[in-house]
């Protein structure tokens, strides 16, 4: 040590460390995020292509099957199983984002029909997220560009109503002060669901 350097208290040793710790721990969380977005539009894409009879693209990883709308995928490299449908957009419709719905399960993390929105608009501060499905209403959490139920029994409920139900949609206010509002078609949900599930079903917990 230089003669003219202070040693360091052992608080601020401390602290210093754990904000590394935290760093390194944020900066793996952004890139999982990342990666999951990264698949998740390869799905998209893939439904895309489909609806219009083109080849599955690669990165969209293993097809599990198209269901109606809906469409379920896995990749095993994580792994990680996914019913997906994107939302109707209106002709002339101004987006953030393109909307999706999916439902995803994490063996390895014990996480199954965990359901997440991408929703059209980034939303409003404290904006009230809700979902409606055929009858039932649900109030979601969420922030910046999408939504989650509020817990994993609210996941098992939207689930159990997407299997029986016709339609589902997602209302908000937008950061510009306009509507959320996007729609899902239902038919083919359960089948996907259904194959995501099975997709992941024999993959070892941890």
């Amino acid at each position: 040590m230089a003669k003219d350097q202070a040693p360091q208290h052992p608080l601020v040793v401390s602290l210093s460390n754990h904000a590394r710790n935290r760093a390194s721990g944020v900066a793996r969380v952004l890139r999982q995020a990342q990666d999951e977005r990264g698949f998740l539009l390869g799905a998209i894409g893939a439904i895309g292509a489909a609806a219009i009879g083109l080849a599955t693209p690669a990165h969209a990883r293993d097809s599990l099957g198209m269901f109606e709308s809906w469409g379920a995928f896995r990749d095993p490299g994580v792994p990680r199983c996914y019913a997906i449908a994107m939302a109707d957009k209106p002709a002339g419709a101004k987006v953030d984002y393109q909307a999706y719905a999916d439902v995803g399960h994490w063996p390895k993390r014990a996480l199954r029909n965990q359901v997440h929105f991408r929703l059209s608009k980034r939303l409003a501060a404290n904006a009230p997220i809700r979902l409606r499905v055929d009858t039932q209403d649900f109030a979601l959490t969420g922030g910046g560009g999408d939504a989650w139920a509020a817990d994993r029994r609210m996941d098992a409920a939207i689930v159990a109503a997407m299997r029986s139900g016709k339609a589902m949609r997602v209302r908000a206010t937008a950061a510009d002060g306009r509507a959320i509002n996007d729609f899902y078609p239902l038919p083919g949900a359960a089948s996907a669901i259904d194959a995501a599930a099975l997709g992941c079903a024999r993959v070892p917990h941890e």
